[in-house]
């Protein structure tokens, strides 16, 4: 196993405060059908550092235990976040390019909006024959909140984040 340094360690619990408080401070946009996390643009991270899924995993945790939708959000939600940043982890794995930096931004789109978007229509509590259509229309709701953060936010983050040394000081080749 990989020893992980008090740094990275550091900066994972910075990440999950970091996450915690943008979530909350942000809370008319961060819980509901369209949701526009902003603190999402930070599941890019993982990409470059894997260690950080574990930090924004926490955050998530934390915003959840403090949002509107209960206990099935704290697992669900986070989970999906989980997920999407072990996702972005394997990418950034497999090489730098743009392709590579446009797939991570949809692993939060695409894992957000069927796992959250199954959530709410669970806890909506449809009758058994609109439970479908719910899934779809609030994942696809979920999804286009998680597509805004990710593509106006998360990828000029990326981008900017392999500019340079910026990842050197955590001991990462640009």
């Amino acid at each position: 196993m990989k020893k992980i340094s008090t740094d990275r360690l550091t900066f994972c619990a910075l990440l999950a405060a970091a996450y915690t408080v943008l979530t909350v401070a942000t809370g008319f946009m961060s819980f509901g059908n369209i949701q526009c996390r902003i603190a999402e643009a930070l599941c890019v991270l993982p990409f470059f550092l894997p260690v950080t899924t574990w930090g924004l995993f926490v955050g998530c945790v934390l915003a959840n235990l403090l949002g509107p939708n209960g206990m099935l959000d704290v697992l669900l939600g986070s989970l999906a976040t989980l997920a999407s940043c072990t996702c972005a982890a394997a990418l950034g794995r497999g090489g730098r390019g743009m392709g590579r930096c446009v797939a991570a931004c949809a692993m939060p789109v695409v894992w957000n909006g069927v796992v959250i978007g199954g959530m709410l229509a669970w806890i909506s509590q449809p009758l058994p024959s609109q439970f479908p259509l719910l899934v779809a229309v609030y994942g696809g709701e979920v999804a286009l909140g998680e597509a805004i953060v990710m593509f106006a936010l998360g990828l000029p983050l990326m981008r900017w984040l392999q500019k340079g040394d910026r990842l050197a000081r955590f001991g990462i080749g640009a």
